[in-house]
């Protein structure tokens, strides 16, 4: 495409900076290759989400992923054949070395915060380019007043445009972008996967529980179980008829937990060694693997664990708000930070910080239309956020598809 005087300019003023970046620390893997990047924190968990959908039906599609912030958590990209690199700088030399490097097949660009020069590289280069999440305040670059119609070539350049509502469509159209490729789409987020579970035990365990409320310690730390058990003593003052679920984030450590429930003098059974509750049953040690599922559909009201304990960093809220559990958790939340501060802001969940709040935040929502109301607005977030990621991902195969085959 014709290039505009601005972003002549730009790409002039961006060669004076010799600067080339980071170096890439290791080789490019052969076979399809993309590349995202992540403008927010909450991108990269919707990303490495995407990756997921992406591999179910091309298992070595490898993502390469690029961000402002530090390294995502190294076992979940490893998992999931994603790389990490940081964003190189805006010049030329730092952008040609880059994409030459790593050629990938596509580029996907979340939110906004444009590189003039990385990405002109990329379609001087013939890689695709496609923005989701389009933001007008992730958009707007006051030192851009020297380059007038910069932005309209830069978003010329994208295949297709994905914009988070209607304001920024408007504000796209006004820069210049092609009204043919924008779409409001909402906001680009992790969403909600329902996990697999057994509807024989599903069906067998409602029967027997019906008519008691039944809560959820999901994922929980050794050093969690005390608070949560003295949290279910107060909750069964008021509810006598409560059943707590018990989960440890590593099956494991189930003994210490059982020498915890010993200690506390709450009757309960193990869940491996095939016992059903009965209606004595205050706590069930639900202690073996891949079950979780079955879990978060029998309880309306989950507490989040490896959140209470320093050193833990939370573990996944999406799991819950796909199978309509309202949603509590303590404040060592770092490694889901921004998918908790969602949930929080739409009414989804709430934090507690030892026993006493735990307690209370229960019996709040034991009273079904409170659970109901928190899992319902959960699953409203959740939802959309997964319609979304196979949007993308249903897009970005058909472009693959698309290159692939003109070779």
């Amino acid at each position: 495409m014709a290039r505009s005087l601005s972003l002549a300019a730009y790409l002039a003023y961006a060669r004076r900076n010799t600067a080339t970046g980071s170096v890439p620390d290791r080789p490019r893997p052969d076979g399809t290759l993309i590349w995202c990047h992540a403008t927010l924190p909450a991108h990269v968990d919707a990303l490495l989400q995407l990756q997921d959908r992406l591999r179910m039906q091309r298992p070595d599609l490898v993502m390469l992923l690029t961000s402002h912030e530090q390294q995502p958590d190294t076992s979940a990209t490893r998992a999931l054949d994603v790389l990490w690199q940081p964003l190189p700088d805006d010049s030329v030399s730092a952008a040609e070395a880059f994409v030459t490097h790593w050629r990938p097949e596509l580029c996907l660009w979340t939110g906004g915060d444009l590189y003039p020069a990385l990405q002109s590289c990329a379609d001087r280069h013939g890689i695709p380019l496609y923005l989701v999440d389009a933001d007008e305040a992730l958009l707007a670059r006051p030192a851009w007043r020297w380059f007038p119609d910069l932005p309209r070539s830069l978003l010329r350049q994208f295949q297709r445009i994905m914009a988070r509502n209607s304001d920024t469509a408007r504000f796209l159209r006004r820069m210049g972008a092609r009204d043919s490729r924008i779409e409001i789409s909402g906001p680009f987020i992790e969403g909600a996967v329902s996990l697999p579970y057994s509807e024989t035990d599903r069906e067998e365990l409602a029967a027997i529980l019906r008519g008691r409320p039944v809560w959820l310690g999901a994922h929980l730390q050794s050093g969690e179980v005390d608070t949560l058990l003295n949290a279910h003593k107060q909750v069964s003052r008021l509810s006598h008829r409560a059943l707590l679920v018990v989960v440890p984030h590593d099956p494991g450590a189930a003994a210490g937990f059982s020498e915890a429930l010993d200690t506390s003098g709450l009757r309960y059974i193990t869940w491996s060694h095939g016992a059903m509750p009965e209606e004595t049953t205050q706590v069930i040690l639900a202690d073996t693997d891949a079950e979780m599922g079955l879990w978060y559909r029998l309880a309306p009201i989950s507490f989040m664990g490896s959140s209470l304990v320093p050193g833990a960093h939370g573990c996944d809220p999406n799991e819950p708000a796909a199978h309509g559990s309202a949603i509590l958790y303590g404040p060592n939340i770092r490694n889901f930070l921004s998918s908790y501060s969602r949930f929080a802001e739409a009414g989804a969940a709430r934090i507690v910080r030892d026993a006493d709040t735990l307690a209370a935040a229960v019996n709040r929502l034991i009273p079904p239309d409170q659970s109901a109301a928190m899992a319902h607005a959960a699953w409203d977030v959740a939802s959309q956020g997964a319609a979304l990621t196979d949007r993308i991902a249903e897009m970005l195969h058909d472009a693959l598809d698309t290159r692939q085959a003109g070779r």
